[in-house]
């Protein structure tokens, strides 16, 4: 027979192995509860604000209406996903990364589109540094940039012609940047450059909307030989109307027509009247 004695020993040997594991289970459920209601419920990890940068184009607060994440959310819950793909929605926004910060916030980085040139689609559009047209242009876009004409909204919409107009509005803003490089941007801004399937690439440039027929092909050569005339014609202070270097038969050529004169000029000089 047992005495009354060792149960209780028992019982206290038991209490004490299993103290501890109430104790911690306790602690563990105590911690859940207050992370749920201070953490989760509460405003502990509520967003303070939601910060953007690199915005140019755009302001903060149009971005703010597409977004479906404000502050007050909570900043582990709320979806960041959802917001990059709403705010992406906006044409001026390239590409968008969200991070989470402490104090609770959101950094937002945004890329913005940086719009090369318009184009004439039956409107003008936007296109970007890439070739992609991504907007219809706008009065508020406050832009002044140079004009590709000569392309068709129905073979550019075409996918069928192998993305040729696609291309062609390409080499378009590769001449563009060339034009640059050369440095000709300084003595003749480019006002409107013309895609013509037969005759080749024309520029209108300068103030008075200078003729230049490129036509096609050579284009480092001609626009070398182009700074050489140009720099001619500022020295002797006149201003060229029309100007050729798409002399097939004779390709170092260049015609000139300067206030009602005309001229046939190789890179040494001119050579006719």
């Amino acid at each position: 027979m047992k005495k009354p004695g060792e149960a209780v020993d028992r019982l206290r040997r038991a209490v004490a192995l299993l103290l501890p594991t109430v104790i911690t289970l306790a602690a563990i459920a105590g911690a859940g509860w207050a992370t749920w209601r201070y953490g989760v419920r509460g405003d502990l990890l509520r967003l303070r604000e939601i910060r953007y940068s690199g915005l140019s184009q755009l302001n903060a607060a149009a971005l703010a209406e597409l977004s479906p994440v404000r502050p007050g959310d909570h900043l582990l819950l709320c979806d960041t996903e959802l917001m990059a793909r709403a705010l992406r929605r906006d044409p001026w926004v390239a590409t968008v990364e969200i991070h989470r910060r402490l104090p609770p916030a959101l950094e937002v980085v945004v890329t913005e589109r940086q719009a090369a040139a318009l184009v004439d689609l039956g409107g003008l559009y936007l296109v970007d540094t890439t070739g992609q047209v991504f907007k219809r242009a706008a009065p508020g876009d406050g832009l002044d940039l140079p004009v590709v004409t000569g392309l068709t909204r129905e073979a550019f919409e075409t996918r069928g012609d192998e993305g040729g107009e696609e291309l062609r509005l390409r080499s378009a803003l590769g001449l563009l940047g060339r034009w640059r490089e050369a440095g000709l941007e300084r003595r003749a801004p480019v006002s409107e450059v013309h895609l013509d399937p037969v005759l080749g690439t024309t520029i209108y440039a300068g103030d008075e909307g200078m003729e230049i027929r490129l036509g096609q092909g050579d284009l480092p050569r001609k626009l070398e030989r182009l700074d050489v005339l140009l720099a001619r014609l500022e020295t002797d202070g006149v201003q060229g109307e029309v100007i050729h270097l798409d002399n097939r038969r004779h390709p170092d050529w260049v015609a000139v027509r300067v206030k009602g004169r005309t001229g046939v000029v190789d890179g040494r000089g001119p050579r006719g009247p």
